[in-house]
């Protein structure tokens, strides 16, 4: 179908764990802050606050405070409710009258076939998931996107069966009623490789992380402490940059000549593990600095979190209603406010 009956707009959320990372700040977030600066698209990033009771539902009392959180590091990371749209998606109760009726025409196969469902139930098998709400989370995905007529969404590579099984579902639903949404299409961005301090990726399940805006003491002993190539035992040993963390952080941080210093000496054993990561404090430290400072400003007035998501769930809930009651006059369903 063509994109041209509709506004380009880009949706994209998270799920609230807290306080974010360097993983997130460089997977996410720094791509979010360039799209809500390209004139083409109008953007919508939201909490995924629902989301997060998928495999948390035992205890949601974190919810709330994770979602601050959250909030407040994508405000330090150059997210302007100003040029985009910020709100949480449990505000917007139109998200679960939609998710309702895509459930009613999304075969189970569908979502049963989707990679990160079988995965993420063998990582996580200390936790009961089989559940209606994990099963059909790619489906509350698809109802977040089309709520707003999402045009584009960012995604990585391996996000791409996700947003499949949502082209799939406007496919059959425009088929089955007429043309009411668009299919969106993917804005494959090139995820950045972050490894934490383990040698793994960084997650703070794994608590190898660095924080976004981590004080300087707390980053410096992490870097420090880090793991690097498991070839360089000695400081004599050549190494194989692509097997160190630090040599992806690097890549976010250092400049091209610093990274080719970088390269070449761990390679020819010219700098050792030590002198790798002071030369990377060097460009790491003042980024955290301008993050933590970004963050006591924001922390200030911390009000400011539910006003940004109070207007911009406002916003939101205006665009699902008009969704919405296309939804029913398409299907033949009561028009809204009438019995």
């Amino acid at each position: 179908m063509s994109q041209l009956h509709f506004e380009p707009r880009v949706v994209s959320g998270m799920r609230p764990t807290g306080r974010l990372h360097l993983g997130n700040l460089h997977g996410a977030l720094v791509n979010w802050v360039k799209l809500q600066a390209d004139a083409r698209y109008r953007s919508f990033f939201f909490v995924a606050d629902w989301h997060a009771l998928t495999t948390g539902y035992p205890d949601p009392s974190g919810v709330r405070q994770n979602e601050f959180e959250m909030v407040v590091d994508w405000l330090a990371a150059g997210l302007d409710p100003d040029k985009c749209v910020i709100f949480a998606q449990s505000r917007v109760p139109a998200t679960a009258e939609l998710f309702l009726l895509l459930g009613m025409i999304t075969p189970n196969p569908w979502l049963e076939r989707v990679p990160t469902f079988k995965e993420q139930q063998q990582e996580m098998a200390d936790r009961e998931l089989n559940t209606y709400g994990f099963l059909g989370y790619p489906l509350l995905q698809t109802a977040d996107i089309l709520l707003y007529k999402g045009t584009h969404v960012p995604v990585g590579h391996d996000q791409l069966a996700h947003l499949e099984l949502s082209r799939e579902v406007v496919r059959r639903f425009n088929h089955l009623y007429g043309a009411v949404f668009p299919e969106p299409a993917p804005l494959l961005t090139e995820v950045p490789r972050v490894w934490g301090t383990d040698g793994r990726k960084m997650s703070k399940s794994y608590d190898n992380s660095i924080l976004m805006g981590e004080p300087e003491s707390s980053t410096r002993s992490k870097i420090m402490a880090a793991t690097t190539d498991p070839a360089r035992k000695r400081r004599s040993d050549p190494g194989e940059p692509s097997n160190c963390g630090i040599y992806y952080l690097h890549k976010l941080y250092s400049p091209p000549e610093r990274l080719a210093e970088v390269e070449a000496g761990c390679r020819s054993a010219g700098i050792g593990c030590v002198d790798c990561k002071k030369l990377l404090l060097e460009r790491l430290l003042p980024a955290q600095a301008q993050l933590e400072a970004n963050r006591a400003d924001v922390l200030r007035r911390p009000e400011v979190v539910d006003e940004v998501l109070a207007a911009g769930s406002q916003k939101t809930a205006e665009l699902a209603a008009v969704t919405m009651a296309e939804v029913n006059r398409a299907m033949k369903l009561r028009e809204p406010g009438r019995a």
